[in-house]
């Protein structure tokens, strides 16, 4: 029987397409479109390896994917750390690993829900804020955004407190961020694949567009931009990422790093990075597969995938003799 890899997408075409094909270039190997119904507790993996481009978007398949995960298939990437992660924990972890971020303070949301009470609901949080020292570490101007990313929705530069203050009071209950802006003199998004392929390409964040540039980064900044990178998805743990990077006075400020999904299509990436990602992509998947890999390193639940009868390291009269009435 040939090991299957299937991959989950939303509405993208040419990636999924063009992986399948290169994927099924390789013998005793079968790369499809994943078909993911009905799920019982316990099942058999249909997949070894689970491409997922899609979750975020549709609740039902990261569920599947954590069952599917536990039945022995390896997700790219993994669900149970895709569901934890958010942006300010990644300047946080970026900051303490070495990689260059800019000022950053995470805000508790203006509003909340009715049921919140406030008298009892927020006892732990201050109030009021001291935001001068806020505007003191941060500067301006600066940037406040959601703390979840947010997809370029509410984001706001603010260029003194007034300006501050109207927009926080205008951002609900959403939790938000207060950043340095960097006034950008380049700008790179880094395609990252199996945490060592790593495809810096120059980006216009203001037009969205990717371009086809080389030779634009110095060697101290390339070594900047790389480093970086590499080290951001060893710690995150991702096998398919994009890391961007704002460059200024020699600089480069990591910006954005946890995209899990990251945009591979060849109107985008533009062709000649498309055939290295994919290549990228595929070789990573066939890997996964004749390595036989494995998700949830490091969870309290792993070491009893293989042997789950098995009671842990003193217990051996079992709990159920241990009962005290």
């Amino acid at each position: 029987m040939p090991e299957r890899v299937g991959i989950l997408v939303g509405q993208e075409q040419s990636f999924p397409e063009t992986f399948i094909a290169r994927v099924n270039a390789h013998p005793g190997i079968v790369a499809e479109l994943a078909r993911i119904g009905g799920t019982p507790e316990t099942f058999q993996a249909r997949y070894r390896v689970l491409i997922d481009r899609i979750s975020h978007e549709v609740p039902f398949y990261r569920f599947h994917l954590k069952a599917a995960s536990l039945a022995g298939t390896y997700v790219i990437n993994d669900p149970f750390w895709w569901s934890a992660d958010e942006k300010f924990f990644g300047y946080s972890l970026a900051a303490r690993i070495g990689v260059t971020v800019p000022r950053t303070v995470l805000l508790p949301s203006k509003s909340y829900i009715p049921a919140i009470d406030p008298q009892r609901s927020l006892r732990n949080l201050e109030y009021p804020l001291d935001w001068e020292a806020i505007a003191r570490y941060v500067g301006f101007p600066a940037i406040l955004k959601p703390a979840d990313g947010g997809g370029w929705k509410h984001v706001s530069r603010v260029n003194d407190m007034g300006e501050l203050l109207r927009a926080y009071d205008e951002s609900g209950t959403l939790v938000m961020t207060l950043q340095q802006f960097i006034d950008f003199e380049d700008y790179v998004r880094c395609i990252c694949v199996g945490k060592e392929f790593i495809l810096p390409i120059r980006y216009d964040p203001r037009r969205r567009c990717y371009l086809d540039q080389e030779g634009y980064l110095s060697a101290s900044v390339e070594a900047q931009v790389l480093d970086g990178a590499w080290a951001l998805n060893h710690a995150l743990g991702y096998d398919m990422n994009s890391v961007e990077f704002a460059i200024k006075d020699g600089v480069a400020y990591a910006i954005d790093f946890t995209n899990p999904a990251p945009d591979m299509d060849v109107n985008s990436i533009l062709p000649k990075h498309f055939a290295m990602v994919v290549e990228a992509m595929a070789g990573l998947a066939v890997s996964c597969v004749k390595e036989g890999r494995r998700n949830h390193r490091g969870f309290p639940f792993g070491e009893y995938i293989d042997a789950p009868r098995r009671r842990p390291p003193g217990h051996a009269e079992g709990f159920a003799a241990r009962r005290t009435v």
